[in-house]
């Protein structure tokens, strides 16, 4: 979403009128910390979202839908920890404290964390990321000594659901500078990583017999995480943009329920850039779409976007030159395909961010962002499960995104691993070019995301149609690995398992591989392909 051209002036009262602030922007980031003041959190320490957004920036933005009907009994019955509750006194000045369970830092037997970061002036090969990376230090008591906002001693020590104040700052930042929420009260709270952030949905809108919409070919964990609950997942028709919005309209609105065994379903969950496993990505008209039928049916989207940063440039073809990246933040912001939570003007969206595919899954730390009734929720629950992500987890990101790289440097290197896997994603297409048969195999070129998805055309398989899509799926899936490789089965994506195979398709995954091993990689399933076709040598023409 780009900002307005001019700056909006609305009435206020009958003799006065207030103006629409820009959005945030790096450049006026920096003011509105200043205006805000230093940032004291200490042990447990509450988080001031609106502090963090900024107090007056979205005033003349409509309030959020509430969904007190639609929330489960189990989340209206958490009523949150007391104790973590007295936290909030802590910061009373001249408060001796007996009250909390609390460890002494003097017994954790850790003085400090170092590791090493990339500069972001120094991104442009391989080499340069190694050569130029510099030590990052945090200190056991660098809060008392008045080196940082966040030490070992406060991050090692119990913290609130919502995760450290420090380190959810930098994320209500990072998310108005990308996304702009156009609503009011918005707002985030830490996750455990993505699949634990989609397991506290369900478990706070959803009940035995539920069904939730997807695309038919969708991320298995998500199904085997609503499967114990008794939440069954239902197709929802989609093309090489995505899910499609009138086969979403069409699931709902012959929704039979007697057939179904569940109510018509309340819940959508998407992974709208980089699809896991197709690798689709829903353009912004596509997202309009789709949002329009959530609205008109009533939906609550959970979009789960953690490939939404490796949006790539746009392929050219095989042998083409490289591409110009975006030449500014401002160019590489506008590149990216609004989310629908740029699109939310309803509060109907819980968009659940990660690190996992842009610094590390290990560190199982992310966050989601939703209205404060949600996030309220949520943060509850957390505070009686997860407890938050790990303290070194967060004070690890905090000190490389906050105080590394700054959000300047964290878009460089979102810029850069989007260049890195441009040239992954391209080393696969060529090597699909060079040695599948393309009147067998055929594809579309990825636009973002670590997916490659193949359509294989079963009814040209000589034993076909005596030898089902399954079978035929088999013999491929066991010749591959006789060759030495492993492609995943599209049949094990289908969100739902007990329909019939109509098509026949494999995943392959260009994220982690050296170029060489993807190439040979490739060169090996076009020889099971051809080898279960009984195609001989042939390659696109030419023996091989």
């Amino acid at each position: 979403m780009t900002p307005p051209a001019a700056i909006e002036v609305l009435p206020e009262s009958d003799t006065s009128t207030f103006t629409i602030p820009d959005r945030l922007t790096l450049q006026n980031l920096a003011k509105r910390r200043a205006a805000s003041g230093k940032l004291v959190a200490g042990i447990a320490a509450p988080a001031d979202i609106e502090q963090f957004k900024g107090r007056t920036q979205h005033l003349h933005k409509p309030k959020a839908k509430r969904w007190d009907d639609r929330i489960s009994a189990e989340a209206k019955g958490r009523k949150g920890s007391s104790l973590k509750n007295a936290a909030k006194f802590l910061k009373t000045p001249g408060l001796i404290s007996l009250g909390g369970g609390l460890p002494s830092a003097e017994y954790f037997p850790i003085e400090e964390f170092a590791f090493k970061a990339p500069s972001p002036s120094h991104l442009e090969s391989r080499d340069a990321v190694r050569d130029h990376a510099s030590q990052v230090v945090a200190g056991k008591h660098d809060m008392v000594e008045g080196t940082s906002d966040f030490d070992v001693a406060t991050a090692l020590q119990y913290g609130q659901g919502h995760g450290a104040a420090q380190l959810l700052r930098w994320m209500v930042e990072h998310t108005e500078l990308v996304h702009d929420p156009p609503y009011q009260d918005w707002s985030c709270t830490m996750t455990v990583g993505s699949t634990s952030a989609f397991d506290m949905a369900l478990r706070m809108f959803a009940k035995p017999g539920d069904w939730v919409l997807s695309e038919e070919f969708t991320f298995p964990a998500a199904q085997e995480t609503a499967a114990p609950m008794g939440v069954r997942f239902a197709a929802v028709g989609m093309d090489e943009n995505g899910m499609r919005a009138d086969a979403l309209d069409e699931v709902l609105s012959n929704w039979d329920e007697k057939a179904r065994g569940g109510p018509k379903p309340f819940l959508v969950y998407t992974v709208p850039t980089g699809q896991n496993p197709t690798g689709a990505t829903q353009p912004l008209e596509r997202r309009r779409e789709v949002y329009k039928v959530a609205q008109k049916h009533n939906l609550y989207i959970l979009e789960d976007e953690p490939y939404y940063f490796l949006q790539m440039q746009p392929y050219a073809g095989p042998h083409a030159p490289a591409t110009t990246p975006p030449a500014t933040h401002d160019d590489f912001l506008k590149s990216l395909v609004p989310s629908f939570l740029s699109l939310d003007t309803d509060g109907r969206v819980m968009r659940m961010d990660s690190f996992s595919k842009v610094i590390a899954p290990g560190s199982r730390c992310g966050w989601i962002t939703a209205s404060e009734q949600i996030c309220k929720l949520y943060s509850t629950h957390a505070d009686l499960s997860t407890q938050g992500p790990s303290g070194p987890a967060q004070l690890m990101l905090f000190k490389l995104l906050e105080e590394h790289f700054g959000h300047a440097g964290y878009l460089d290197w979102l810029l850069h691993i989007r260049m890195e896997y441009t040239a992954r994603r391209d080393v696969i297409l060529a090597a699909c070019e060079a040695s599948l048969p393309r009147d067998i195999v055929r594809w579309e070129a990825p636009t973002a995301g670590m997916f490659h998805w193949m359509q294989v055309d079963h009814t040209k398989h000589p034993a076909y149609p005596s030898k089902s899509v399954e079978e035929i799926e088999e013999e491929i899936f066991l010749k591959n690995v006789e060759f030495k490789t492993l492609l995943m089965k599209g049949s094990w994506f289908r969100a739902e398992q007990d329909q019939e195979l109509q098509a026949l398709f494999f995943r392959a995954t260009y994220a982690a591989a050296p170029f060489e091993q993807i190439e040979e990689a490739i060169q090996r399933f076009g020889r099971a392909v051809r080898d279960v076709f009984g195609l001989g040598g042939q390659a696109n023409g030419h023996a091989r």
